[in-house]
This record gives structure tokens, C-alpha cells and sequence, in this order.
């Protein structure tokens, strides 16, 4: 198994946001966590990705997470997406995702991962000298997404990629996610557009109030009433 999570907790202060979460991800997987705001989905991430402290067992590749900083967590394999892109705002497209590649030395790789990404998101060559603050929004995502593309993750981490987004550019980010993980990626997807989510994940965890309480595949959690009714509107 790639990422391994048991018994995961965080809180912020005294509140506790993530409760005894356990759920892994294996090779290639693309996993789906589901929830509304606030049930710990942004949490889960910022721990795996160690952003916060977290109390339980983080495992990768079979070696800890716990005690690593942030950036060695990168260096290990895992890049992170964030909520609200947290992009360079005055900086080109192109700066910003060769600024994904910062703990990189392998160039030739480098310049062939920034012609995948520029392949999956071919708006971004036409872009690539624009400052990324005059983009729209979900141009923007495309771009925080290639950020964390040109880091060369084995496991990518996405926290709601699809927010704020007009259906248009939603559909050719969620084409572009399935194209990545067909690549071989591991991805685990903060997601509320569950229909969406559903359509590309192998397996799906659901988080309300810091737990864990539904997992199963895509299928399965597409025909489960509870999820219909909640996630998806459907009686």
C-alpha cells in the first residue's frame, strides 16, 4: 500500500477537526474523500502533507511521515494541490509551475514534465508569460494543479478542485485529473462535487465531523442511498 493512515487526529487549538481518521491509498489509486465543510477534509490533507501536526500513523512507501517537515514530505513523493491554489499571484505561469520543481535537479525530466503539463492544460502554453492574477479562476487551478504536477509526485494530493469553477473549465480539470492518474499518479481528492468525484474514483472515504464513517468503492458509494440523498440529491 502507497499511503497508509491509522487512528489520524489534529485539531486547531482546543477543536478537534480530524478524529481517529484510518484509510490508505494504494498504487495508482485514485481515491475520492467526500463530506461537506468543515467534516475535516482540508485537515486530513494538510496533515498527510505534514502543513499540521497530527497525532497517529502516517505511513508512505512503508517509511513514517511523522517528524518530517513539510518540504521533505515533497521530497519523499507527495505534492500537494491546496485549497485556494495559493499561487504566486504577480509571478508568470510559467515561473509558477517551474517553481513546483524547486527541490528538482534533473532537468531534462524537469522540461519534459512542464511539456506534460502544458499538454494536459494547453491553455498554459498559450499563457505561460501572463501573470497568473489576470487568469480566471479555473485557469488558475490548472496551474496550481501543474505546480504540484512538475514536482513529480508519486501521490497528489487535490483539495477542492473543482470550487469556484465555471462547468466548462470543471469538466477539463476532472478530465485532466483521470489523464493523471492513468498515468500511474496516486491521487487522494478533497471533493464536494461528488458526481464528479464519483465518476473518476476507484474508491470513495466519507467525512462528517472529523470521521470517517462510509468507505467502498465508486460504485458501491453511487448506489448507496445515504449518498444519494445527501451527496448527489437523488431520492
Amino acid at each position: 500500500m502507497l499511503l497508509e493512515i491509522e487512528h489520524l487526529s489534529a485539531s486547531y487549538g482546543k477543536a478537534l477537526a480530524l478524529e481517529d481518521a484510518t484509510l490508505n491509498v494504494g498504487d495508482g489509486e485514485m481515491i475520492a474523500v467526500l463530506g461537506p465543510n468543515g467534516a475535516g477534509k482540508t485537515t486530513l490533507l494538510k496533515a498527510i502533507s505534514r502543513a499540521i501536526a497530527a497525532q497517529g500513523r502516517l505511513s508512505f512507501n512503508g517509511d513514517s511521515l511523522h517528524d518530517l517537515p513539510a518540504h521533505a514530505v515533497v521530497g519523499r513523493g507527495i505534492c500537494h494541490c491546496p485549497e485556494g491554489r495559493r499561487l504566486f499571484s504577480e509571478l508568470s505561469v510559467r515561473k509558477n509551475l517551474m517553481l513546483g520543481a524547486y527541490l528538482r535537479k534533473d532537468r531534462d525530466a524537469i522540461a519534459r514534465d512542464y511539456e506534460r503539463v502544458v499538454g494536459l492544460f494547453p491553455i498554459l502554453r498559450e499563457r505561460a508569460s501572463q501573470i497568473v492574477s489576470t487568469l480566471s479562476g479555473g485557469q488558475q487551478q490548472m496551474v496550481a494543479i501543474g505546480r504540484a504536477l512538475m514536482g513529480a509526485p508519486k501521490l497528489l494530493l487535490l483539495d477542492e478542485p473543482s470550487v469556484g469553477i465555471a462547468h466548462r473549465l470543471k469538466m477539463e480539470i476532472f478530465g485532466a485529473i483521470k489523464s493523471i492518474r492513468d498515468s500511474g499518479v496516486a491521487i487522494l481528492m478533497a471533493e464536494q462535487d461528488a458526481q464528479s468525484a464519483l465518476r473518476i474514483a476507484d474508491r470513495v472515504y466519507v467525512l462528517e465531523h472529523g470521521r470517517v464513517v462510509q468507505c467502498g468503492t465508486a460504485t458501491e458509494m453511487a448506489s448507496n442511498d445515504r449518498i444519494r440523498q445527501i451527496y448527489l440529491g437523488v431520492e
